[in-house]
């Protein structure tokens, strides 16, 4: 009776349609564990990571970086073709013009306010449609970091001025750039630590062709941002 009842064909489909059953519970029960345990790490990067960040902020600063060096170009009426040597920023006496150190001052705080503006706007925009805190603990951490390798390159920047080596001013704004978003970056998106590694290289370069320091500048911070603000809007704004 017994092998009869494991050789009862009606009893061998039962036995499969319940093994089959219990595996496809099983799987569920899995998937819905992964499930939640994918919308648990989402949560702790949101709260771990500030990602109201707009990319369109990012190709926003590299544009008006960009206007920025050929308003600069046009103002001391040098051409793109030729080296942008520094003495094109002395007087007859060997000292830092006024009123083009002036001009270079105002132009760089322009492109300073539209940039910051436009990644304010943005961020706002962008908090408000995906339901995440502008300014929260992370948001403080992220511009902490950000704020004080840009504060160590404004020092030595002044420094570089008044000791009127003007030619390697382009570089150090470059790789301290470079630094404070490396620093920076493990509060917020990945993408924005490889921009910050190839500011530091880019920078490097720009300190051995120094006479090519603003071209640098403008790749750096202009075409650079425009390249890492689109990738990332395509990435994450949509």
């Amino acid at each position: 009776c017994l092998s009869l009842k494991y050789t009862n064909p009606k009893f061998f489909r039962f036995n499969v349609v319940a093994q089959s059953t219990f595996k496809i519970i099983i799987m569920n029960k899995q998937k819905e564990q992964l499930d939640a345990l994918q919308e648990i790490r989402s949560l702790m990067e949101r709260n771990s990571r500030f990602l109201s960040l707009s990319g369109l902020s990012g190709a926003l600063a590299g544009l008006s970086a960009l206007i920025g060096v050929v308003v600069i170009y046009n103002r001391l009426g040098i051409s793109f073709s030729e080296p942008f040597y520094y003495h094109f920023m002395l007087n007859n006496q060997g000292e830092p013009d006024a009123s083009k150190t002036t001009f270079m001052v105002i132009v760089a705080m322009a492109m300073l306010v539209v940039a910051l503006s436009g990644a304010a706007i943005l961020a706002k925009r962008n908090s408000q449609r995906h339901q995440l805190p502008l300014w929260d603990g992370t948001a403080k951490k992220m511009l902490i970091n950000l704020a004080i390798p840009l504060a160590a390159g404004g020092l030595y920047v002044v420094i570089l001025f008044r000791q009127h080596h003007l030619e390697l001013i382009a570089p150090a704004t470059i790789i301290f750039y470079g630094l404070a978003l490396l620093n920076a970056g493990k509060y917020t998106v990945n993408d924005i630590r490889y921009l910050g590694v190839m500011q530091i290289v880019i920078g490097l370069v720009a300190a051995v062709y120094y006479e090519f320091g603003l071209l640098f500048w403008a790749f750096g911070f202009g075409v650079l941002h425009i390249i890492y603000g689109l990738v990332v809007y395509n990435k994450y704004g949509k």
